[in-house]
């Protein structure tokens, strides 16, 4: 069968042939001996608008059967129907196809043009249109309910990074503010909206306006249900940042509002991943001999360890890993000063203006002067403040080997620069360090996946803690966050696992 066109007059009560196009003149007359034949006589008919004969044509047909062709037509005001048959072929001994196109025109509106496919098979020994809601429309699978509507069509639509809808809930804030700061001005269209069976309504063709710009953004949608998962409902946080490029794969933020970029909360030991850069690029090694005494006086301040642990005489890498209080404030005081801890926080991110594409905030690192503060910051404690989005990206320094600006969007459509790449201090023997945590130190029984590497954190601030956990597996770095959560060992670090383990299994 020749591929051919069949207009077709779609009126309130009936359909009929637009003046001078017969169907009869069209295609071949009607004969039901091969797929062809039927097929031939099957698009005649339904340019007569002959639903008898078109149903005379199918197998089985359901009792509804025309009614299911005027509910396409009438609540959307079609007035023509242009059908344009695609050649028969087969499918198997006794199965054919014929894919045609459709187009109709709606009255005051642009056209609607889709295809589909007739099949056809032999049923007791007779060639058959094998219908259903599908030949009318691809993929429906009820009874389909049209609908006209006017809608608005954003200037601009925010996606995953593979192209599809992003999920909506937490990263809601998220998108409304990107969306602000990207977003033109919006349009006025139709859309035809279908519902199928007793199914959502859902848009199939947006009509007289031009879609937004679809942008996608850096998420990656199994990295973010995973945080989302691990994070539930609670006051807590999790940003996931790929350290190769910068990239935010993962946003769960319960904090509210734009809280996992623009919260200032104390670090604690987390920070001590920026302490420790700044010993190694000043003389220390991971195995340079040093002091952990449960408690230590250092510039006028009492700094206690957890618990008032204490592993005496030690290395760097062993004190790192128990997260020893008093090895790094005493360190910080006699042998960094305040001078060489502040360029060791700049050079992690602390003070840098950060711009994702969202308000973010570079977290804060006061002159500490010396004697008492300087102690306190070199814990995390203080006038030290951080987001999860900001230890996320210290952590991703550490992986990586450079600090780079986290983003949500590629670089060009973010209109303001946040601080430029560079590298980190003592990066390769910090990743030692933080493989020790999880493999021996404080990490050690929160069931992280092998390969992960971390830093626990217990930030203490009036009335309670935070907890923290910082690391990164392969190319992929993370902050968990949990307000007013306690222990880092024991909230952040196990939120931090969860995590990962849904990482792998979505994956």
């Amino acid at each position: 069968m020749r591929s051919r066109g069949i207009t077709v007059l779609a009126m309130a009560q009936t359909a009929a042939l637009t003046a001078g196009v017969g169907a009869a003149l069209l295609l071949p007359a009607r004969d039901e001996g091969t797929p062809e034949k039927v097929a031939a006589a099957y698009f005649a008919a339904w340019g007569d608008g002959a639903f008898s004969r078109m149903r005379g044509l199918v197998a089985d047909p359901p009792p509804d059967f025309a009614d299911q062709h005027r509910a396409l037509t009438r609540p959307l005001s079609v007035n023509t129907i242009l059908l344009e048959p695609r050649p028969v072929t087969s499918t198997g001994p006794d199965s054919a196809e014929a894919g045609f196109k459709v187009t109709r025109g709606l009255t005051g509106h642009d056209d609607w043009t889709f295809t589909s496919t007739l099949k056809l098979g032999r049923v007791k020994g007779r060639w058959r249109v094998l219908w259903s809601p599908a030949t009318l429309y691809p993929g429906l699978k009820g009874k389909g309910t049209w609908a006209l509507m006017k809608v608005t069509v954003p200037s601009v639509t925010l996606t995953a990074r593979n192209g599809k809808a992003l999920p909506g809930g937490q990263l809601d804030p998220y998108v409304t503010a990107l969306t602000e700061g990207l977003a033109g001005e919006d349009e006025i269209g139709w859309a035809i909206e279908l519902r199928d069976g007793t199914g959502p309504w859902r848009r199939v063709k947006l009509l007289d306006a031009k879609p937004g710009k679809k942008i996608r953004m850096t998420l990656d949608p199994r990295v973010q249900a995973a945080a989302e998962r691990a994070v539930d409902v609670r006051q807590a946080a999790i940003v996931a940042v790929r350290p190769s490029t910068g990239e935010i794969l993962a946003v769960a933020d319960g904090l509210g509002g734009l809280g996992a970029f623009n919260g200032d909360y104390p670090p604690g030991s987390t920070f001590k991943v920026v302490t420790a850069g700044a010993l190694l690029a000043h003389g220390m090694a991971a195995g340079s001999g040093t002091d952990c005494p449960a408690v230590v006086v250092t510039a006028q301040r009492t700094i206690h360890n957890d618990q008032d642990h204490a592993l005496g005489r030690t290395t760097l890498r062993d004190a790192f890993a128990a997260s020893c209080n008093t090895t790094f404030a005493r360190l910080a005081v006699e042998d960094l000063g305040a001078a060489k801890l502040a360029a060791g926080a700049r050079a992690f991110g602390f003070g840098e203006r950060i711009t994702p594409g969202v308000q973010a905030s570079g977290g804060g690192f006061p002159d500490p002067g010396g004697g008492a503060e300087l102690a306190e910051a070199a814990i995390g404690q203080g006038r030290v403040t951080a987001s999860p989005l900001l230890m996320a990206t210290v952590a991703a320094s550490v992986a990586d080997g450079s600090w780079r600006p986290p983003r949500l969007l590629a670089p060009d459509l973010i209109r303001e620069g946040g601080g430029r790449t560079h590298p980190v201090p003592g990066a390769a023997a910090l990743r030692t360090m933080m493989r020790a945590v999880v493999t021996g130190g404080t990490a050690s029984t929160a069931g992280l996946p092998a390969g992960t590497a971390g830093k626990t954190g217990t930030a203490e601030f009036d009335g309670g803690a935070h907890a923290w956990f910082i690391g990164f597996r392969d190319d992929l770095a993370f902050a968990t966050f949990v307000s007013a959560g306690g222990s880092g060992p024991k909230v952040a670090a196990p939120m931090a696992a969860r995590f990962l383990r849904a990482v792998d299994t979505d994956g």
